[in-house]
């Protein structure tokens, strides 16, 4: 199952790697989400399947699921979410201020 997901994390890591390198604004933007996305899952594969119970300090259990990578992954989905929100409405700004998405024309390269 590892090799699956290490396989679907690759193939999203370039899905993300061509938007980013694309010319539209809002391309950039969803590649950049998806890369985000992408390493989120790979985290969450690297920290494996355990099996165990709740780390409550109470209960006699051989064995404990480790919760770091779950608290990990939920707070870069959050931290994701709120980066990629803004950096929407900032690119809709642009938009708005320069009529154009297109990375060349928002550059203003006429003075080089």
């Amino acid at each position: 199952m590892e090799t699956l997901m290490v396989i679907l994390v690759g193939i999203l890591i370039s899905i993300g790697t061509y938007l980013i390198l694309s010319k539209q604004l809002l391309r950039i933007v969803l590649g950049a989400s998806i890369v985000g996305h992408s390493v989120n899952l790979l985290i969450i594969t690297s920290g494996g399947l355990k099996k165990g119970s709740a780390p409550l300090l109470g209960e006699k259990a051989a064995g404990f699921a480790d919760a770091i990578p779950q608290a990990l992954i939920l707070t870069a989905i959050v931290i994701n979410f709120a980066v990629t929100a803004v950096v929407l409405v900032l690119s809709y700004r642009a938009y708005k201020s320069f009529g154009t998405d297109d990375m060349e024309q928002l550059r203003g390269n006429e003075n080089e």
